[in-house]
């Protein structure tokens, strides 16, 4: 017998898994892992921009379309972050990890999912007032291409560092927060020095691998984009990446305690998710 009519959900669900087959086969970028809910309001935005009424409209637009495809690459990556982020998190890494950092000669960070940069930029900043930044590399990491190139500009919109500054503060900055930048009458343009131990590529968490050993992993409100299964891998990945007692720091909304990982790291920082390997 033939089947009964599909609902509409069942139909959209069809035309997001094509979608996101075609996306992994013409760009190699695999979000068929992500949380279905974000990537589904990513596209229905993505419809409304182009004024199409089907998911399976896109499909053409990228099998057919020049430089469509990173536009939906673009859509699907988050964009969300800010100086200082989380206050707490930075506070809370200078009193209890960086105690531990100044143990060790030479010291391998990891941002993951760095974005335009702004935690990297904190990091140094923060590495700097404790004395670590000259024996410290730093690699910043994302898997799209526009937001890595815009990083390595340390440029910031000059509207956001009174907010910057507020969060620099609560952080446990220990100079003027003006002192690690020089301004026009729209910008601000960090200090070249915070740049020069900063090394931005791009990286995709889903299908790349690891290409180092780290003292640090920075990961936050990355992984809550994506399903149980993924963050799982993910989370391999950054523990085979990680040394010997390495630290890693991931964000508010996202845990270890319930992970396969639980038994494998030691709470450091309970409430702003810091963690060190055992």
């Amino acid at each position: 017998m033939v089947k009964d009519l599909l609902t509409t959900e069942e139909k959209e669900n069809i035309e997001i898994d094509l979608l996101l087959q075609a996306v992994y086969s013409v760009s190699g970028f695999d979000f068929q892992k992500y949380m279905r809910s974000s990537i589904k309001r990513r596209i229905i935005n993505r419809m409304r921009q182009e004024k199409m009424e089907k998911i399976s409209s896109l499909i053409e637009k990228v099998l057919y379309e020049k430089g469509f495809v990173e536009k939906l690459i673009d859509d699907f990556s988050i964009h969300v972050t800010e100086m200082f982020r989380d206050p707490e998190f930075f506070n809370a890494f200078r009193l209890k990890v960086v105690p531990f950092l100044k143990e060790f000669p030479t010291i391998r960070i990891w941002h993951a999912g760095c974005s335009t940069g702004e935690e990297v930029f904190s990091m140094a900043i923060l590495l700097k007032e404790e004395g670590l930044y000259d024996r410290t590399k730093i690699y910043a990491t994302d898997i799209n291409e526009k937001v890595i190139l815009q990083a390595k500009e340390g440029i910031l919109p000059l509207n956001q560092m009174q907010s910057y500054t507020k969060n620099y503060l609560a952080a446990g900055g220990k100079q003027e927060f003006s002192k690690y930048y020089s301004t026009d009458y729209q910008n601000a343009y960090l200090d070249a020095n915070l740049l020069k131990n900063i090394v931005f590529f791009q990286h995709n968490l889903v299908t790349d691998g690891s290409f180092n050993e780290f003292h640090v992993i920075i990961c936050r409100n990355v992984m809550i984009y994506f399903t149980g299964e993924l963050q799982n891998s993910v989370n391999q990945l950054f523990y085979d990446s990680l040394c010997h007692d390495g630290f890693i720091g991931i964000g508010s909304k996202e845990t270890l305690r319930s992970s396969v990982f639980s038994e494998k790291y030691k709470e450091i920082a309970s409430q702003e998710n810091i963690y060190r390997k055992i």
